[in-house]
């Protein structure tokens, strides 16, 4: 009889561990746990808290209706300032030690471009990342899940209205010396070679510095009709500021990556007329059922949450995740995820529609054109006007 029980008690822990040895990491009987690397401090910090208060609210909000197929998301993050080497720790710790599911929200190109290559390694998939960059679109980086158009989608979105709209013949460029910049410089001298045309002044800055002065003497030398710039808030921001005391005239646009909100808290008075492309629908726009519900859980997962661009995108990509998980079952495995977003084709997230298929691993192409009022707030245009671009 003792022997029995023994032999008994020897299955069942035999049992556990062979149920525990084929579980995927990160999935456990009552939660899936994801893992995210951002940047939550520096000039940056505003793109990581935007990111992950979407995605908690998109993941609280799944959580408190039961969860995915009784299962809690969990989010497992960790700083990594926007600086790609911090990125690659925070990769690795995640995968190896915390033992995530996935990885997701990463924010920016030069730490994707550092983090994407370990997951790909790894076969953990990589879902939503917060930039627009091209090599990120690359068929065989079939592990990656992209919600975004790209950089060169709205780099040509910018040169199209500034020329069509405008009648801009003269454009020069202020980007961030690094990655993400040139992905932005390779797209505008995309957009303006298509049109015969070439940038008449280039500036760089540093990452995580807001050191422009030298590029604004250069850029303001050439008098430029238009300065279309690629990079994040703080930095922009103050060439903005500066341009504008040294009385230049130029139309300013600038890209989704931005951080909309927080580049015009930082304008203040100096953001009126500064032109930003976004890949998300206005987060004001609640006729949209997706936005209406997106505002709905922001303000329940944290009452102090202003509605933004950056946030939208991150709840935008938690509920793409959450939907994909319901598809993969419950006997989910990284395979089966990615298989299922593949598979399922189109996702409708309430009045926006995700589209993926073999080899094609972004689900939008959107871009929206949005100009900072006097108010500093944002209008949504479809046309850039000598009245809508002025000081």
């Amino acid at each position: 009889m003792k022997n029995l029980r023994i032999g008994a008690a020897a299955l069942a822990i035999s049992t556990v561990f062979t149920a525990s040895a084929l579980a995927e990491n990160g999935v456990h009987a009552d939660r899936i746990v994801l893992g995210q690397s951002a940047a939550f401090e520096g000039p940056a910090a505003a793109l990581g808290t935007g990111m992950r208060e979407g995605l908690m609210a998109a993941f609280n909000e799944a959580n408190a209706a039961g969860g995915v197929h009784g299962r809690r998301i969990e989010l497992k993050t960790y700083d990594d300032g926007y600086e790609p080497n911090k990125a690659i720790a925070n990769t690795n710790k995640l995968i190896d030690q915390d033992q995530v599911f996935a990885l997701i929200g990463e924010v920016g190109t030069p730490t994707s471009k550092a983090a994407q290559p370990i997951s790909t390694e790894k076969g953990v998939p990589f879902i939503g990342p917060f930039t627009g960059a091209g090599f990120l679109r690359k068929a065989e980086n079939s592990n990656v899940v992209n919600v975004r158009a790209t950089y060169d989608q709205e780099t040509e979105a910018w040169i199209k209205h500034l020329t069509e709209d405008l009648g801009v013949k003269n454009v020069a460029i202020l980007y961030q010396d690094d990655s993400f910049g040139r992905v932005g410089l390779s797209g505008v001298n995309k957009a303006l070679k298509k049109r015969n045309m070439s940038l008449v002044a280039e500036g760089t800055y540093q990452r995580n510095t807001t050191a422009v002065k030298s590029a604004l003497l250069k850029i303001r030398k050439a008098k430029p009709e238009a300065v279309v710039m690629v990079g994040a808030y703080k930095p922009i921001a103050e060439f903005i500021k500066l341009a504008r005391k040294a009385r230049m005239d130029s139309v300013f646009v600038t890209i989704s990556f931005v951080g909309s909100k927080a580049l015009a808290k930082e304008l203040g008075d100096a953001g009126k007329g500064v032109v930003i492309t976004q890949v998300v629908p206005f987060p004001e726009n609640t006729s949209i059922p997706m936005v209406a519900q997106y505002r709905k859980a922001l303000k329940a997962a944290n009452a102090d949450a202003e509605p933004g661009f950056v946030s939208l995108e991150g709840y935008m990509v938690g509920r793409l995740t959450i939907q994909a998980l319901e598809k993969a079952g419950k006997d989910v495995t990284r395979e089966n995820l990615l298989a299922a977003v593949t598979n399922t084709g189109s996702f409708d997230l309430g009045g926006v529609t995700l589209n993926y298929g073999s080899g094609d691993n972004q689900g939008m192409d959107d871009v929206y054109l949005t100009v900072i009022d006097e108010t500093g707030g944002f209008k949504a245009v479809d046309k850039l006007t000598a009245d809508v671009v002025k000081k």
